[in-house]
């Protein structure tokens, strides 16, 4: 229901640190109808031009604090509420490089009435404007 409005029009970016491309990240929303604990959202499956990206390398902040999986698993008090947006950041050196790019983005979310792990899919160009 809300699966085309999971990845946010124009978030993605790359990410610098020290002065070098490290990554990129881009927003989400939660694609379930209320908020979750970070506890019950399993690792993204995000593939770009085609290629996915591996878990390992994601980081995922919410409401200002940054979690890889294994960390999320641990926080049940953290919630994603459906309005607020998250990042979600891909370690890799070189970013995506400016154009367009095709993102796709697949969540998992374990709901506690669900018998089966909910998946909600978005994909959109995005585009990553030259550093300034």
């Amino acid at each position: 229901m809300f699966d085309k409005y999971l990845i946010v029009a124009g978030s993605a970016h790359d990410v610098v640190e020290d002065g070098a491309v490290v990554g990129f990240a881009f927003s989400v929303r939660i694609g379930y109808y209320r908020g979750l604990g970070i506890s019950m959202v399993e690792p993204f499956d995000v593939v770009v031009d085609g290629e996915a990206t591996d878990p390992a390398t994601h980081r995922f902040t919410v409401s200002g604090r940054t979690f890889d999986y294994a960390g999320m698993a641990t926080r049940p008090d953290v919630v994603w509420e459906m309005r607020d947006d998250a990042v979600i950041t891909v370690l890799r050196p070189g970013g995506l490089g400016p154009g367009e790019h095709e993102l796709e983005l697949t969540e998992h979310l374990r709901v506690s009435y669900l018998p089966f792990v909910a998946a909600h899919h978005d994909r959109k160009t995005i585009r990553i404007d030259p550093a300034a």
